[in-house]
């Protein structure tokens, strides 16, 4: 257990940050969720709706430092791949 002052609000503080950043990335996996079931349907207009709230939700995610700016990157091109290829195949 803490014993000086700054630690008790340290501790207050991060476990605040983690019950934050916790629901944070349950929102975005739920979103990314989302956009793979359209893909896996086949549904290519709603994924494309989804995919700029899953950009979106990436983007933020980098800023505020829940992942790295270089695993948001990888993930928003591989969802586009996918759905690029969605389209091709359907086309």
């Amino acid at each position: 257990m803490p014993v000086t002052q700054s630690a008790k609000k340290a501790l207050r503080k991060s476990k605040k940050h983690y019950k934050t950043n916790k629901e944070s990335e349950k929102v975005l996996k739920s979103e990314i969720k989302k956009f793979r079931k359209l893909v896996a349907d086949q549904k290519i207009e709603e994924a494309k709706k989804q995919l700029s709230v899953v950009y979106k939700k990436l983007d933020k995610a980098a800023k505020t430092n829940l992942i790295k700016k270089n695993k948001a990157a990888r993930l928003k091109s591989r969802l586009s791949k996918k759905l690029n290829a969605l389209q091709v195949k359907n086309a």
